[in-house]
């Protein structure tokens, strides 16, 4: 890891405990530092006033399970885009995110919205989970002959079966109600609104599951970089590496999806912006693309409850804003950057 890589995780280290304090002392109650050391303060004690409710149970767990699913998903794509060998390559490429939009709508037409599951997670958010890792298991089945497992064939398997659950889901869309759409449509444009220490801890297992496993990958991806001719002749299990990367990413990106939705650019922005900070080694890339997801997606999630108070936007949307202009720029930079 170079000194540049270094400082740039050292300042995202002593930004995002910043990025936390200032969206839990935002929303349409403000409070100041202060008022957030009493209100923890308060409940610590046993005697919670009305600022260590509202923190307690509403803005920490939203801003923790925000920082979570922003790291996931900023990991994820930047496996990715080592995967694909293009740093303009994002985790929904595997059909991951159209799946899990596919599962939540089935469920949501079925069932509604309101039932809960076991250890009170949603059967939307458990739709949305199974729904992500079927489509990824048909793509990888569709991408895997007796040679190997094609890259290219994976991708064009997963914008196949991303139409194809746009279709099924449309099809549901048109035979659903005004409530139900309405529903499906506030789902898919994400949201943290319904953060609980249930859904945190599931983030938090899946999040320790992510950033503890995508690293051990790290010379892998650099190898993969080279090709994968390259790549077995520096002595990488290839077939074995990219099958369990994409295990890896499904799950991830998959609970994801399941807690907040659809969130966008999250995956594709943050670690194409960290490679051309930090450079293409994924031993400081996917830590550095960790730690941007997270200060991110609690930044954006503070927008979308401060913007239009007391409203809230969905948090989907604001990424979507934030993400694009930041894309096209990059687009419009790309041959400063060897990306033509």
């Amino acid at each position: 890891m170079n000194s540049s890589a270094k400082k740039v995780i050292l300042l995202l280290c002593c930004l995002l405990p910043l990025s936390a304090i200032i969206a839990i002392g935002s929303g349409a109650v403000s409070l100041s530092a202060s008022a957030i050391f009493k209100g923890m303060q308060s409940w610590w004690h046993n005697e919670p006033s009305q600022a260590g409710l509202i923190i307690m149970q509403i803005r920490l767990p939203r801003v923790l399970l925000a920082g979570l699913v922003g790291a996931i998903l900023a990991t994820s794509g930047a496996a990715m885009q080592g995967l694909f060998r293009n740093p303009l390559a994002d985790p929904s490429l595997i059909g991951v995110t159209a799946g899990a939009s596919l599962g939540a709508s089935l469920v949501i037409v079925s069932v509604g919205m309101g039932l809960q599951g076991f250890s009170a997670i949603t059967l939307v958010s458990a739709g949305a989970f199974v729904g992500g890792l079927l489509a990824v298991i048909l793509v990888y089945r569709l991408a895997s002959s007796a040679n190997g497992t094609s890259v290219a064939t994976m991708l064009l398997a997963g914008i196949a079966i991303t139409a194809l659950t746009g279709a099924i889901g449309n099809l549901l869309e048109f035979h659903a109600d005004s409530e139900v759409l309405r529903r499906i449509s506030l789902w898919r444009m994400g949201g943290l609104d319904g953060a609980d220490l249930t859904r945190l801890a599931f983030a938090a297992v899946i999040c320790l599951f992510v950033l503890g496993t995508l690293p051990l990958f790290a010379v892998q991806l650099n190898a993969l970089l080279l090709g994968e001719s390259e790549a077995r002749y520096l002595g990488i299990n290839v077939e074995r590496s990219k099958a369990l990367l994409v295990v890896i990413v499904a799950i991830g990106v998959g609970a994801s999806v399941a807690l907040a939705g659809s969130i966008a650019f999250v995956g594709l922005v943050v670690p194409h912006i960290m490679r051309m900070i930090t450079g293409p080694d994924h031993r400081s890339l996917l830590p550095a693309s960790a730690l941007a997801g997270a200060l991110l997606l609690i930044v954006a999630d503070m927008l979308a409850r401060v913007v239009i108070a007391p409203t809230e936007l969905p948090v989907g949307i604001v990424t979507a804003l934030i993400g694009v202009p930041f894309f096209i720029s990059l687009l419009r930079q790309r041959s400063h950057y060897g990306m033509q």
